[in-house]
């Protein structure tokens, strides 16, 4: 998705936008942007690309002010143009936004009959018109900005500037995270604390439906309801902040948001370096990688899932044969070694007791050519192996895995790519696409975030049922195994996953109105297959509830319910929309008052069988 930054203070603001960008700029770099007031009048510079784009255009024009707001993003609605890129005007008032707003037509139609013209394509502008309409009226900025997000329908992060009150930055959220960061004799607002971390420690998380008016020397907040309320003071330790709750519910809510984060982190190694280079798992790697034969994959729960996306990726792209087991299976059978296999365990903790020991009888059959993939340095497994990939998706605290499955899963496709490289089935125009769509992937993974409004809405429906079915076709399969898990562990709702062309073959008996359907139909080569297997659900009566994307060409209608990812992002598919199914496993868990952190009966490390 995006990132936002804002500052007032007794000095220039500038340099804090454009290194708070910079440190933002994971979210999403379609685009970056900022505005100030200097001297009263509102000024903006912006630029497609990279931030440092926009600071040496902000550079060249002598931006310079003591009030400002920043902006980085990844496009949903319009494309990567200069007009679309944030912030937006109105009049005198500049905007950021972070989220979708569902409603945003209903409101241009309304404020082009006030008279308003349109720039761009965005639904952020119809939040700036709205802001100024207010304004217009009388209203004071503080007000104006409450009124306008009492009018929107979906999910937005605001920080808003006005000429008319040079004094004040007013910000606002509603399922989008923001923070108020507080200083001696200035003040901030961002969406992650990484933005102003140079400026200050000691933050105010926003709560859902909160507004808050920010002067150089105070800061109000208020809730939903226009009430003045306190909220607590924060001191930021980096360190230590995936241990803190911060503006979330439960753990496993604030590791679903932090995806995009670890996301960028676990791809750092291979963005910097440029290429798909066998050194990033260790310094013989070339040597264990370039005549292996085949992969064998080991791993346990959501792990296996990991794995079992990856063996579409790496036959399809590496094509090197690759099996995919369960580890608790593999280490109580008599299995046939290939010692020019590879054998990747996979394992968030780097403890987990099924695995290791699998690995063990693994090496005990003369596989020495072994690669851990995990997310704790120095734990068991990864010292028990060959080679190393660390996912770099910190402390995960939730039982229910989420962002150690999705870094996994980029893990695994930075192995399939060095792979096919050294087997010789990626030319450099391949790598760079592969490397393009890696780097796209954090903003992609956020902006799944924002449609968290629309499942939650979904969850409502769900929490009353006691069964579940989970559809998906080839790559997308696991994802449909992982929901189903995620569904069952936290909300404790039975649930099952088959590919969806299996549906006939005894499944389809269970489909009746009480059973809900949850189909992953992105727009991809099997989509047409996909909606045939929805019709024979529909003509059982049952409920379907779809992911897919904009571009799939079909929508809900009755009996069938649907959220559109905005655009397919390819091959890297399955992550995206692994967020959803996410999403939905916890709002309805929610809804059932289960204990999310901690199901029953479940732990975090697997280390007993």
């Amino acid at each position: 998705m995006c990132g936002i930054v804002g500052a007032i203070a007794d000095r220039d603001v500038v340099p804090v936008l454009v290194e708070g960008l910079k440190r933002l700029e994971y979210r999403g770099y379609d685009s970056a942007g900022i505005a100030v007031l200097d001297d009263g009048v509102v000024r903006r510079v912006r630029r497609t690309g990279r931030v440092a784009e926009m600071e040496s255009a902000a550079q060249a024009e002598n931006f310079h002010a003591a009030v400002g707001i920043g902006h980085t993003r990844w496009a949903t609605h319009g494309g990567v143009t200069e007009a679309n890129a944030h912030p937006h005007i109105s009049q005198g008032v500049a905007l950021v936004h972070n989220g979708i707003i569902e409603n945003h037509e209903e409101q241009r139609e309304k404020l082009r009959a006030m008279g308003y013209v349109f720039e761009s394509e965005t639904d952020t502008e119809v939040i700036a018109h709205l802001i100024d309409s207010h304004l217009s009226r009388g209203a004071g900025l503080l007000a104006a900005v409450q009124q306008a997000v009492a009018e929107l329908h979906g999910a937005y992060a605001l920080a808003v500037v006005s000429q008319k009150e040079p004094g004040r930055l007013v910000a606002a959220r509603m399922g989008c995270p923001l923070l108020v960061g507080l200083g001696d004799g200035e003040n901030f607002v961002a969406s992650d604390v990484s933005a102003i971390i140079q400026a200050t420690r000691r933050v105010i998380f926003l709560e859902e439906g909160d507004t808050a008016d920010i002067t150089r020397d105070q800061v109000q907040v208020f809730d939903g309801a226009g009430a003045a309320v306190e909220r607590d003071v924060h001191v930021s330790d980096v360190s230590l902040a995936s241990l803190e709750l911060g503006p979330y519910r439960h753990f496993m809510q604030k590791e679903i948001h932090e995806q995009p984060r670890a996301i960028a982190d676990t791809i750092e190694a291979v963005i910097d370096n440029g290429a798909f280079a066998p050194e990033l798992f260790g310094a013989d790697a070339a040597e264990v990688l370039r005549d292996i034969e085949g992969v064998q994959i080991l791993a346990c729960g959501t792990s296996y899932y990991a794995g079992l996306t990856a063996r579409y990726w790496i036959e399809a792209i590496a094509g090197l044969p690759c099996s995919v087991e369960i580890a608790s299976e593999y280490r109580y059978r008599t299995a046939v070694a290939n010692p020019k296999h590879l054998v990747v365990t996979i394992s968030q903790s780097g403890e987990t007791l099924d695995t290791m020991e699998a690995l063990k009888y693994a090496r005990s059959l003369g596989h020495d050519r072994t690669l851990s993939i995990c997310n704790v340095p120095e734990s068991a497994i990864p010292r028990a192996s060959r080679l190393v990939y660390y996912t770099r998706a910190g402390a995960e605290i939730g039982v229910a895995s989420t962002k150690a499955f999705t870094t996994q899963l980029v893990a695994l496709f930075t192995l399939t790519a060095t792979l096919a490289k050294l087997h010789g089935r990626l030319d450099a125009t391949q790598e760079a696409e592969h490397l393009d769509a890696l780097r796209h992937l954090p903003g992609s993974v956020q902006h799944a975030l924002n449609l968290e409004p629309q499942v939650t809405g979904w969850a409502e429906r769900f929490a009353p049922k006691d069964n579940a079915l989970f559809l998906g076709r080839g790559v997308h399969y696991p994802i449909a195994l992982e929901g189903a898990l995620k569904l069952k562990e936290i909300s404790y709702i039975h649930a099952e996953a088959y590919p969806a062309g299996e549906l006939k073959h005894g499944p389809l008996a269970l489909v009746d109105e009480a059973m809900p359907v949850v189909v992953i139909a992105p727009n991809d080569r099997l989509l047409e297959k996909v909606k045939s297997n929805m019709q024979e659900v529909r003509a059982r009566g049952g409920e379907l509830f779809v992911f897919t994307d904009e571009d799939s060409h079909f929508g809900p209608s009755d009996g069938v319910h649907v959220i559109r990812a905005p655009r397919h992002v390819g091959v890297l598919s399955p992550i995206v929309h692994t967020i959803p199914v996410q999403l939905l496993a916890y709002h309805v868990a929610l809804a059932r008052g289960t204990d999310v952190d901690k199901p029953r009966n479940l732990a975090k490390s697997v280390t007993v069988e």
